[in-house]
């Protein structure tokens, strides 16, 4: 017997040693941040600004790798399986994190089990927007068109909240708004401008330009205050748009089993990016609100989300597939 408990205290010493050693070590390569998302939207826009950033600092290059489709589950699933050895990481929205293991029925990992949580990275704003051909000045206008033409609008969605904001409208407001599904944002907003769908919910990055030029209309922002970006446009409540019950976030996590050290460096590291005034000010002219977290923040806000997600899809009568 103290052969075998003196068996044991040496396996473990070694691997406590071998962790240190890793996260001594670490980084010795470039790292990944892998997205769910293809280059162009706001999410790719917001990373590579913070792996910018994070290269210098670390002294290693931070990679950004988009890897879209399937909801974000083709992304999630690849980091899912990657080695825990701190070289992969998924900047994740909720749309893998909640949409895919709340809506399939066979989703290839779990959000709590499958990933290590490293930090928060901040909150998503939506703006409302149509193509100029939608007669329509205002959110009123828009849905009493959609009611007398039913079938006719075309609707583009590429993540859980636009998705879960074409169930809400169209049973809400009783609009029949056809649902295209897409995989990713700036696919979505190219074909809003070709008018081969008429309207979505979009952040700002992908819009304010096209805003400014006339060539999308802003009806409604998915805040509980005016953005101060365009101030004209009246909030989700004031236009009488039903709410969006859950929280649009972005956040950082590596594989299951990621060494502490290795999260705690990664954490350090991400947030020191976003504190920084020239980041934060880059950042927020795209119509991100950046905000971090401690990795064990940051699990307790994806278990509190999963139950608003889930609660949000249940009452839309959202079901796995």
């Amino acid at each position: 017997m103290k052969k075998l408990l003196l068996h044991f205290l040496v396996m473990a010493c070694l691997a406590l040693m071998a962790s240190s050693g890793i996260a001594q070590s670490w980084p010795s390569k470039p790292i990944r941040i892998v997205l769910q998302f293809p280059p162009g939207g706001a999410t790719d826009a917001v990373a590579r600004i913070l792996a910018q950033s994070m290269t210098a600092s670390l002294g290693q290059t931070v990679l950004i790798e988009n890897r879209p489709g399937a909801d974000g589950a083709i992304a999630g699933d690849y980091v899912a399986r990657a080695e825990p050895d701190g070289y992969t990481f998924f900047l994740a929205s909720n749309t893998p994190m909640m949409q895919v293991p709340l809506l399939k029925k066979n989703p290839p990992y779990d959000p709590v089990k499958s990933f290590t949580p490293v930090s928060l990275v901040g909150r998503y704003i939506y703006v409302l927007v149509t193509n100029p051909s939608v007669p329509a000045q205002n959110v009123n206008e828009l849905l009493s068109y959609a009611r007398e033409h039913p079938g006719k609008l075309n609707y583009g969605s590429y993540s859980g909240v636009t998705q879960l904001m074409h169930t809400r409208i169209n049973q809400g407001a009783k609009a029949d708004l056809n649902l295209i599904n897409y995989k990713g944002e700036a696919p979505t907003i190219s074909d809003l401008l070709g008018g081969h769908v008429q309207l979505t919910f979009a952040t700002p990055i992908s819009t304010m330009q096209h805003i400014k030029e006339g060539k999308l209309k802003a009806l409604a922002m998915l805040l509980p205050a005016r953005y101060s970006q365009l101030p004209n446009v009246p909030t989700a409540q004031e236009a009488g748009l039903p709410s969006l019950p859950a929280a649009t976030w972005a956040a950082l996590f590596g594989p299951a089993k990621l060494p502490r050290d290795i999260t705690l460096r990664m954490n350090k590291e991400i947030n020191l990016a976003m504190a920084k005034p020239e980041i934060r000010d880059r950042i927020d002219k795209l119509g991100f609100d950046l905000a971090g977290s401690t990795p064990a923040e940051l699990g307790l806000f994806v278990q509190d989300q999963l139950g608003a997600w889930g609660k949000a899809f249940a009452e839309a009568g959202l079901q796995a597939e």
